[in-house]
């Protein structure tokens, strides 16, 4: 699999930093479209779901699912289970099936094991102040190393997905006038309100 410069780059534009996470989770919703034999999502025909949780290490993995399988937070096709985990399952909802992929344990364990990590990121020390030193050998060595060491790929399952259409019905909140989405809505006495001022007022 060949991870163009202009997808590699573009993808540590959106990230804000060079880490070994990100590009890993870019390997890892590529190996999860070429399993399925899918294009990445312009739309929302895909749905990710990752199993990471908040506040802890290699988050940074979500960026690069985002970027390889075009499941993002702002189309809504993509979810966190909060699991602490670093599993990505895809969706293809128009064909109904799906494939978890998974960094190797043993590959997580040894980016752990490096200065990257011991000497920089568990000292608090951002990753955008980590030395190109250490951390290009570390991105190297995630993009070349090759599928089969690095990832378990899942069989594709069948998967149906269920949504809620999106909502394009919405009002101008009578306590702060700001426009909110229809079904977030609350009545307070004879006004309707948003959760954020129903949440003030509620203080």
């Amino acid at each position: 699999m060949n991870i163009s410069q202009e997808l590699l780059q573009a993808s540590f534009f959106l990230h804000g930093h060079k880490c070994p996470a990100m590009p890993m989770g870019l390997k890892v919703g590529l190996a999860a479209l070429e399993k399925l034999g899918v294009e990445r999502a312009q739309d929302g025909q895909l749905m990710a779901l990752v199993e990471l949780g908040d506040a802890h290490c290699a988050t940074c993995f979500a960026d690069g699912v985002q970027m390889a399988t075009g499941c993002t937070f702002g189309k809504g096709n993509i979810q966190k289970l909060h699991y602490g985990k670093f599993g990505l399952t895809l969706i293809d909802k128009k064909n109904q099936r799906s494939v978890r992929v998974v960094p190797k344990a043993q590959v997580m364990l040894a980016n752990k094991q490096t200065p990257f990590f011991t000497e920089y990121r568990m000292k608090g020390i951002p990753a955008s102040q980590v030395p190109a030193a250490i951390i290009d050998p570390m991105i190297t060595k995630v993009l070349d190393m090759p599928m089969e060491q690095m990832l378990n790929i899942g069989e594709v399952q069948p998967h149906t997905w269920h949504e809620s259409p999106h909502s394009f019905e919405s009002f101008v909140c009578e306590r702060c006038d700001e426009m909110t989405v229809e079904p977030y809505g609350r009545i307070h006495g004879n006004q309707k309100i948003c959760i954020a001022c129903q949440q003030q007022l509620l203080k």
